[in-house]
């Protein structure tokens, strides 16, 4: 009976050593890869602006958009948008400090416009295609 005492404490700690270590990695990260992660696939298009920038993220036929800060810290109004020719726009506005995003958007073979805007700068791409 004790070794399988011994086995779970064994277990136990080493999942708190991969816990911890993907935790220490995720914080490590650089912004780059942390707005990544928040919208999937490959950064397609940049649309830089006054207080900050859209970057259009694509993945197969999907696409999606966040807008980051130019500088981050104290919370302000920011907002995004993805619209597909012939769709309504899918947007997310709100008070942050960094960045705000888009889910994935189905957009086929169809030209897409992106906005975004922090603080009163803002951005327009007109239409699309990918």
């Amino acid at each position: 009976m004790d070794k399988g005492a011994t086995g779970i404490r064994r277990g136990l700690a080493l999942g708190m050593a991969v816990l911890t270590a993907s935790g220490l990695l995720a914080l490590a990260a650089p912004a780059e890869a942390q707005a990544a992660a928040s919208c999937a696939g490959r950064k397609v298009r940049t649309l830089p602006f006054s207080t900050g920038a859209v970057h259009v993220y694509k993945q197969g036929r999907y696409v999606c958009a966040v807008t980051r800060a130019k500088n981050p810290g104290r919370e302000r109004t920011m907002s995004v948008s993805v619209q597909v020719r012939g769709h309504q726009p899918v947007a997310r506005k709100g008070k942050r400090t960094h960045r705000i995003g888009t889910p994935l958007v189905y957009m086929g073979q169809r030209s897409v416009r992106v906005k975004g805007s922090v603080s009163g700068g803002s951005v327009s791409s007109g239409w699309i295609l990918f």
